[in-house]
């Protein structure tokens, strides 16, 4: 009797215990699951400006595909530096992003002495989204309607001034090379961003300057100054601008994609990588973003993994050979 008495008990016992497994298992695998709680974007730039706005607006999205909040922390800061080294230091478990430019992943390395994080090794890229043509605007002075126009203007005018929002961006860079190829002696002005730039150039204390077609919108607008040239390709905001190389500038910096991106942690797992990125590419089609890219005077949205893998291989080269010639000292 006792003996049936201790059998019955570990039978009813395992069978407990049995039953208990498919729920454990079911709980373990839905606490696996990814995302099952809210996920950070660190923007390296200020609420605002076009990083914010890509990360909010894509965030958004990602928020109702994926069901869990998408919270956007500014931390802006030493050319994205701040919001890199943070995360590069997070855990690499799909809950932490980082929405940053071209600088941030490239130019940086020839413009700091003493980086903190390794763009290629300390970040998986998720997807690049082109940043938009960025136009010369010529002052009103000047009376240049196109950049012939202006190159002549440059070489019978003493002392000639293009502002950039930056030492070493792409406006930067633009400059030198037009010096390069047409002998000119036109002094690069650099600003920390572009409201100060645009400004100075509403007041015509500058002969032109370069920069994104949102800032340059008021400008425009004012009749204080004109487009008379854009990078890369022509914009659907300003079909008639015929871009630096259609009016025979021959440097590859005309040709080269400026760009926001997202990235994530080294180490972050493949399957979360990929589900982003497809993510992201969906987004870029819907209304709301699109709006948001109008807005900005850019025609393309988010690029897929692959394609944005081959650009940043292709393209980084150029950009730090462009960015070293300018002979600029770390800081």
């Amino acid at each position: 009797m006792m003996s049936f008495d201790v059998t019955r008990r570990h039978l009813l016992a395992a069978g407990a215990a049995a039953a208990t497994l498919p729920l454990v298992g079911r709980q373990a695998s839905a606490q696996g699951a990814w995302p099952n709680k809210p996920i950070k974007i660190v923007a390296g730039y200020p609420a605002g400006g076009q990083t914010d706005l890509y990360a909010r607006s894509y965030g958004e999205y990602l928020a109702k595909q994926l069901g869990q909040p998408v919270l956007v922390e500014n931390k802006a800061g030493a050319g994205g530096t701040v919001a890199a080294i943070d995360v590069k230091r997070a855990a690499p478990d799909g809950y932490t992003l980082m929405f940053t430019i071209s600088t941030t992943m490239i130019m940086n390395r020839v413009l700091l002495k003493n980086i903190a994080y390794d763009a290629d090794k300390d970040f998986a890229l998720i997807s690049i989204m082109p940043s938009g043509s960025l136009p010369l605007v010529a002052s009103q002075k000047s009376g240049a309607k196109t950049l012939k126009e202006f190159i002549d203007y440059a070489k019978k005018t003493d002392k000639v001034s293009i502002g950039t929002y930056a030492a070493g961006s792409f406006a930067h860079i633009a400059i030198a090379e037009l010096n390069k190829q047409y002998g000119l002696n036109i002094e690069a002005v650099h600003y920390r961003g572009e409201s100060p730039m645009w400004a100075d150039l509403m007041g015509q204390s500058i002969d032109g300057a370069i920069g994104s077609y949102a800032g340059a919108l008021p400008v425009l607008q004012s009749g204080r100054g004109l487009a008379v040239a854009v990078s890369r390709k022509r914009i659907s905001v300003m079909p008639d601008v015929p871009t630096f190389e259609e009016q025979g500038a021959t440097s590859k910096a005309f040709q080269l994609t400026g760009f926001q991106c997202c990235a994530a942690p080294t180490g972050t797992p493949d399957a979360i990588i990929k589900k982003l990125s497809e993510l992201f590419v969906a987004g870029g089609q819907t209304e709301k973003v699109r709006e948001m890219l109008k807005s900005q005077g850019v025609d393309d949205a988010a690029m897929t993994l692959e394609e944005s893998q081959k650009l940043y291989k292709d393209e980084s080269p150029i950009w730090l050979e462009l960015v070293s010639s300018l002979g600029l000292t770390p800081v």
